[in-house]
């Protein structure tokens, strides 16, 4: 049999699931409707049938619950990995996850592990309501002790949910929900590079635009429709937010020139502002033009009638393309 299978995203993350779970009896899930029903995007269904309630464990709907429960479990020996439904659920437990899943390794000097892995389905497109369409990245970035990642892909998808569970410190992965039914080909044998790092998944010369998550399609396509100017853009695919790989994101600026970061998140006080602030310090004397931003606007979430007024698109990462290049023509 083939180790390299055609699967949507949605469903490379249950293989990656359920392949845990067969490889360590102390994996388990937890997390609202997760069992029988299989979540509200399918991702865990069928697990807890081929693994047992108290493997695949359905809990109250308590996010709270659910992460302070995954933490006493991860402090007794078991891996378990936590789903918040949506993103903008994820709120209640955030004390949970900054006050004490963050910060229990280091407040014990090294003496107690808390391998929680989150699964935080993310970002909007899906046409839902209010508090389903969140990009809470920046607020957990910034407290020290989170792995956090985003995968774009479902090869990315599969092997990241692998390696998070089986890393002793706690990760958060954001799920793109807009692109859980995103078709691709998974290496079942074959590792996806380290969950950690920044990968170029275009080579360019002109500019560079380095984004993660959802957006990474809208930047490859971006990035072909800018070949009818005769330009060549370059794609960072981000992939960890934290740690975050500056090094691959400011070797790329400094090759390129010039560098745009997309997220869906408000731009305002966003991972954006980081990357640009890093790599200034690295690269600013490479940089025909500033570094330039693309992102959600400061503002709650809109209607989901606006959200395509509200999301970058291609126009609007091939408009801050035209701003990079206008600074050097006026300079």
């Amino acid at each position: 049999m083939s180790a390299i299978k055609e699967m949507v995203m949605a469903k490379a993350i249950t293989a990656a699931l359920r392949d845990e779970l067969a490889a360590d009896e102390k994996t388990l899930l937890i997390g609202e409707d997760i069992g029988a029903l299989g979540g509200v995007f399918r991702v865990t269904e069928g697990l807890q049938a081929e693994f047992g309630t108290h493997r695949v464990i359905d809990s109250p709907l308590a996010e709270s619950g659910i992460v302070g429960t995954s933490i006493g479990m991860a402090m007794r020996g078991y891996r378990p990995v936590a789903e918040i439904q949506f993103d903008g659920f994820v709120f209640p437990a955030f004390n949970q996850i900054t006050t004490q899943l963050a910060k229990m390794h280091n407040r014990t000097d090294g003496r107690v592990k808390v391998p929680v892995t989150i699964r935080l389905p993310y970002g909007g497109h899906i046409g839902s309501i209010e508090h389903h369409s969140e990009s809470p990245e920046a607020l957990f970035a910034h407290t020290a002790g989170l792995r956090i990642v985003a995968p774009s892909n479902p090869q990315d998808a599969y092997w990241m949910t692998r390696q998070a569970i089986v890393s002793d410190d706690p990760v958060i992965i954001l799920e793109p929900k807009r692109r859980y039914w995103l078709k691709g080909k998974v290496d079942l044998e074959n590792p996806a590079p380290d969950a950690f790092r920044a990968q170029v998944i275009r080579e360019g010369t002109d500019a560079t635009i380095a984004t993660y998550g959802p957006l990474v399609p809208v930047a490859l396509a971006a990035a072909e429709a800018a070949r009818a100017e005769d330009r060549s853009i370059e794609v960072v695919d981000i992939r960890s937010i934290s740690p975050l790989d500056d090094e691959t994101i400011a070797r790329s600026a400094a090759k390129t020139q010039r560098l745009i970061v997309a997220h869906e998140a408000p731009t305002f006080g966003g991972i954006g502002g980081e990357i640009a602030a890093r790599v200034a310090e690295r690269a600013h004397h490479r940089l025909l033009s500033p570094v330039l931003r693309v992102g959600g606007f400061h503002m709650p979430y809109p209607p989901s009638s606006q959200e395509h007024r509200y999301l970058p698109d291609i126009d609007r990462m091939l408009e801050a393309v035209d701003r990079s290049f206008s600074y050097q023509r006026s300079a």
